[in-house]
């Protein structure tokens, strides 16, 4: 018979619930109580079995499992218009970054438990990556290659912020093979939902799609860049969720997007793939959301005096999309949750706002309205 909490017991276990990262000092001070008893009560609850792990991950609690990228973004932003074929003034700044870390580190700091999976080197930019990482996912399921480097991406941004040209060492991503996912199928049998970018392997993306619908666990396919749209599964259908952008969705059906007619059409030809839910987003232009239940939604994006910096923008935006989603939301909330995340994000100079919260999200959602 499993032991029998107390009234105090059940109140830590649901702040637990709620904030999987919670201080023993927040719990405290929500409570009442002195910061020991606390401690001596979280460790009442470990061996009764209640919690287990470091971050109190609880027994019965759900992770949304991100996998994919995760790497070192360096951005060289240039003083002044930019000049090919001679030196030019910079100014360098580093961040950790890739797709599915910046999507873990979101839904981190939006209060969901997380664990991600990728492939690293041994060296310093992983060091990096894991100081920055650490507090908002599990990373024991990071797999490292001591003769790889860390992925990186390299960007040079014009003294707006725009892109002017991007490097990406990715190759190390060719390493999570479908053998590599299969060493974490108890931990992927147990997701609440399972996001993966498309940096991973072909086969491992098409592995994960089947094993998502065998276990009847939603899966959100993120792409990266347009050139990695062949890297989506053949057969798409039971895919819970795809959040593209225009040219993605250009290179995948080989036709422009030039109007709202095409927009939604191409919004049509995904769903018809027996893709469940779908975001096509296009820059200031906002986003058209669908599914067939619902129908298809445009959501305008917000007008932005200043643009801070655009990198983590996308990646903004899709968490908020399967944050808002899992908490049953309808499809235009989950739209304009996204653009809103997306927004704070370019007037933010880091990847992923220092800022966020479940709290602020909502907060910034009405602010926004």
């Amino acid at each position: 018979m499993p032991e029998k909490m107390n009234e105090k017991e059940q109140l830590i276990l649901d702040l637990i619930r709620k904030n999987p990262y919670v201080s023993q000092q927040e719990l405290a001070e929500t409570l009442g109580l002195s910061r020991p008893s606390v401690a001596n009560m979280i460790s009442g609850l470990t061996k009764k079995g209640k919690i287990i792990g470091r971050a109190y991950i609880l027994s019965e609690s759900q992770e949304v499992i991100c996998i994919g990228g995760a790497n070192i973004d360096r951005k060289f932003h240039t003083k002044e218009k930019a000049q090919l074929g001679t030196s030019n003034p910079i100014y360098a700044t580093q961040n950790a970054g890739g797709v599915a870390r910046n999507i873990a580190e979101n839904l981190g700091r939006l209060g969901m438990g997380i664990s991600l999976i990728s492939a690293s080197g041994t060296d310093k930019d992983w060091s990096f990556i894991e100081d920055a990482s650490s507090l908002y996912m599990n990373l024991e399921t990071v797999v490292q290659f001591p003769e790889k480097s860390t992925g990186s991406y390299t960007a040079v941004l014009d003294p707006n912020g725009e892109l002017i040209i991007a490097l990406a060492d990715m190759e190390v991503y060719e390493s999570i093979t479908p053998d590599l996912l299969l060493k974490q199928d108890a931990l992927l049998s147990r997701a609440k939902c399972i996001v993966v970018d498309l940096n991973c392997p072909k086969e491992s993306i098409q592995f994960l799609c089947q094993f998502a619908k065998g276990h009847n666990i939603p899966i959100a396919l993120i792409p990266v860049s347009s050139p990695k749209m062949s890297r989506l599964p053949n057969d798409l259908t039971g895919v819970t969720w795809l959040i593209t952008n225009r040219d993605e969705s250009e290179m995948y059906f080989q036709a422009e997007i030039k109007n709202i007619e095409d927009w939604k059409k191409a919004l049509e030809n995904w769903l018809a793939l027996g893709i469940s839910n779908v975001i096509i987003t296009n820059g200031k232009k906002g986003s058209m959301i669908g599914n067939k239940e619902e129908g298809i939604f445009h959501v305008p994006s917000f007008e932005l005096k200043e643009i801070i910096d655009v990198t983590g923008a996308g990646d903004a935006f899709s968490s908020a999309v399967i944050h808002t989603w899992l908490e049953g939301k309808s499809l235009p909330e989950i739209a304009k949750a996204g653009n809103v995340n997306a927004a704070k994000t370019l007037q933010s100079p880091y990847t992923v706002r220092q800022d966020l919260s479940a709290e602020q999200l909502q907060k910034d959602m009405e602010e926004l309205s």
